[in-house]
């Protein structure tokens, strides 16, 4: 397959490496960058790696063969934003992509959130991925699970560290911890995994945590501790807290 990769960052060259070298298909890969005078005529798909707000104005200005699919990359858009293409698609990757190398490591074998034409099915076919399918209207829905699956764990991480180092502690040492405690809520779900004083809904302990916090990093626990109760209310066999 001709693929012309518009978007030279993590994303765009993520999938470059990735495509370049398949066991399935031998595709033809040019990677290019945004701003780049291009002839797109003899590509049979564009994948627009470029940001989500700048998909529609460029997807507009773009001049291709009539039979070329023309595709994004975000998981937050639809194929509205690829007007007036006729054969549009939307091929969204469900993992992270810190650089070109990891980020083709881990398409190979990924899963996609896939919309609109076939020819983005035979893509993820020759990455051997997985497809999920999402309905247009619960698009926005979706994309925001997958920013709390990957960002929010981040920025729990992130509280986390602050935490540490305001008890004189390094992150690392709380690592072995959210190991587990992710370990388990995969295995037997996060209702039955939740240990801790918001599992016994062990109040006072709790109050005694919010007084030890600093001021910037209180908010954020009270929301969490107040999510945890209920996941505590969800659970019928909880772990020995």
């Amino acid at each position: 397959m001709n693929i012309l990769i518009v978007g030279a960052g993590r994303a765009g060259t993520s999938f470059a490496a990735a495509l370049s070298v398949t066991r399935r298909v031998t595709h033809r890969v040019t990677l290019v960058h945004h701003d780049a005078v291009t002839d797109f005529s003899n590509a049979q798909l564009v994948l627009l790696c470029v940001p989500d707000d700048a998909i529609a104005a460029f997807a507009a200005d773009l001049r291709v063969g009539a039979d070329t699919v023309v595709a994004h990359v975000a998981g937050s858009r639809g194929l509205d934003v690829l007007a007036p293409h006729s054969r549009v698609g939307s091929l969204h990757p469900l993992l992270t992509m810190p650089d070109a190398a990891l980020g083709a490591q881990r398409l190979r074998g990924g899963i996609f959130s896939v919309e609109g034409d076939a020819l983005l099915n035979d893509v993820v076919d020759s990455l051997e991925g997985q497809i999920i399918v999402v309905s247009s209207e619960l698009r926005a829905l979706y994309h925001a699970t997958a920013a709390s699956a990957a960002n929010h764990v981040v920025a729990l991480l992130g509280h986390v560290q602050a935490l540490a180092r305001a008890a004189h502690l390094d992150l690392a040492d709380f690592v072995p911890l959210a190991r587990q405690a992710f370990d388990d809520a995969v295995a037997y779900g996060p209702a039955r995994a939740l240990t801790g004083p918001a599992a016994r809904g062990d109040l006072a302990t709790i109050a005694a945590h919010l007084r030890s916090l600093p001021d910037d990093e209180r908010d954020l626990y009270v929301a969490l501790s107040e999510r945890a109760m209920r996941l505590a209310q969800e659970s019928e066999t909880p772990w020995s807290a």
